[in-house]
């Protein structure tokens, strides 16, 4: 190994400032060891770690309808709306707006949907999702959350990365790189995807970014080897594992103490985390160990690949520690271009999918006194529109294209208050009315009930802190218990 004069001699330029004091690396190593400066040590950068104050969560599960389902049809009930069914929609909603498949002048659609008041709040809910009606007073429900895009990809990529542009780190890989997990032998960040295709933003969503890759989401899967080429290749036993990755780790220990690089420590963590997970990811992903009423309380079938597998293995894994489950869930494209994506019996079919296990949830987490500490947040990218999909015009079928002023949220757990029905929309569903809510200012909401300053929680990137809410972002105080 190279020591003093020598070292400076064989040192390039990149490696000097690697390990240069004022140094991305230095910095981005000493905030391995937690958000507050620490000095550069090969820990163990998943170990459990405490926020700028306590927070009400320790835990969250994000639930993504991707595709973004119809809040018109489903929490934000528009009696005016259903009375001008089939009107044109006024001018005013349509000068100098464009959609995404809609031209021209279209007309008002009301919902079809039978709407009633839920729980002793009250909170309007469609007939689509019945069970969700049991767990009314659980939920938080924000009517007034609006985005900038209109497009699926840069509007989910904003919604978990803070950016419409791919690159940045995901809202898993910050909660992970500033509190770590509490279980060393499951990752931090786990990612669950149900109706077999990956979310619009790809990996992106569920990405490190720039951030050590230790801290991307790990995709496992209820079919098959829960997680892809974790496991022992053919001929190799447990111990052979073992001498092999020792092997490594040296090789990798010495490029870290000679090049002071922070990828390297990610490099030898996330190889000693594949291996303690070859044992525990298999068992915690095994529903087959639930008892038969919990199964049917989620509508789960072990060994299936769906949105009640999913969650129910989303319980499982927080309660074995993992500080970020992500699931996303296919097939909420509501255009009424297909039967499957008409807002009737299209919807009855994919919210039949979703409500059961989703009130299961809430329904178990609280029941094992888990919900208190643990944010659920349900939602797609962005709302749909308040009249007729452009192409649908003359057809049987009814849907409703991308909109991004207006849309619905729910969230439960988590120190949020219960039975909240917050922000509206007006009695058309074109704006916001009342109390609104960007998508910064839930990611600042998040991060403040899971213990953070979403203003200091940063990570230095080309001369810059990055944060995931970029220069914006206001926690909404009024939804907080």
């Amino acid at each position: 190994m190279l020591h003093g004069l020598t070292q400076l001699q064989h040192a390039t330029r990149r490696q000097f400032l690697a390990g240069s004091g004022l140094s991305l690396g230095a910095l981005a190593m000493s905030q391995l060891a937690g958000p507050a400066t620490a000095a550069p040590q090969p820990v163990n950068p998943l170990a459990a770690k405490d926020g700028h104050f306590p927070g009400k969560a320790k835990r969250m599960i994000f639930l993504h309808m991707t595709g973004s389902p119809p809040h018109l049809d489903l929490f934000d009930y528009k009696p005016e709306l259903v009375q001008r069914n089939g009107q044109d929609c006024p001018d005013d909603f349509l000068k100098g707006r464009r959609f995404a498949f809609t031209s021209g002048v279209p007309k008002l659609m009301g919902t079809p949907r039978k709407f009633q008041q839920q729980g002793e709040s009250g909170i309007w809910m469609s007939d689509a999702i019945p069970h969700l009606h049991g767990v009314a007073d659980e939920l938080c429900v924000i009517k007034s959350m609006y985005t900038e895009q209109f497009n699926h990809a840069p509007a989910e990529l904003l919604l978990y990365t803070g950016s419409a542009r791919s690159g940045r780190p995901s809202l898993g890989s910050w909660v992970t790189y500033g509190l770590g997990s509490e279980n060393e032998n499951l990752p931090g960040f786990v990612v669950l995807i149900s109706s077999g295709v990956q979310p619009n933003g790809g990996k992106n969503s569920y990405g490190s970014g720039f951030l050590p890759s230790v801290y991307q989401g790990v995709q496992c899967r209820s079919q098959g080897d829960p997680v892809l080429y974790a496991s022992d290749p053919e001929g190799m036993d447990r111990e052979l594992r073992r001498l092999s990755l020792d092997a490594v780790r040296d090789l990798n220990a010495h490029q870290a103490e000679e090049l002071g690089h922070p990828e390297t420590l990610t490099r030898i963590a996330q190889y000693e985390l594949a291996y303690r997970m070859q044992v525990s990811v298999p068992e915690v992903m095994d529903i087959s160990k639930e008892p038969q009423h919990i199964l049917e309380s989620y509508g789960a079938q072990p060994g299936a690949s769906s949105l009640a597998n999913n969650c129910l293995l989303a319980r499982r894994l927080i309660e074995q520690g993992v500080r970020y489950v992500q699931l996303f869930d296919w097939g909420w494209d509501f255009h009424g271009t297909s039967g499957d994506s008409d807002i009737e019996d299209g919807l009855t079919r994919k919210c039949a999918t979703m409500d059961k296990p989703v009130a299961a949830l809430i329904k178990d987490l609280k029941q094992r006194g888990l919900l208190e500490d643990t944010l659920i947040v349900w939602s797609g990218e962005f709302g749909r529109t308040p009249f007729r999909e452009g192409r649908t015009a003359n057809s049987k079928l009814l849907g409703r294209d991308h909109y991004p002023d207006c849309y619905t949220v729910l969230l439960a757990g988590g120190g949020v208050k219960g039975g909240l029905s917050y922000g509206s929309t007006d009695d058309l569903g074109f704006g916001v009315a009342e109390n609104p809510v960007h998508i910064h200012d839930l990611q600042a909401t998040i991060m403040h009930q899971l213990g953070f300053d979403h203003e200091r929680l940063t990570y230095r990137f080309q001369g810059r802190d990055f944060r995931l809410t970029d220069v914006h972002g206001h926690v909404i105080h009024d939804i907080l218990a």
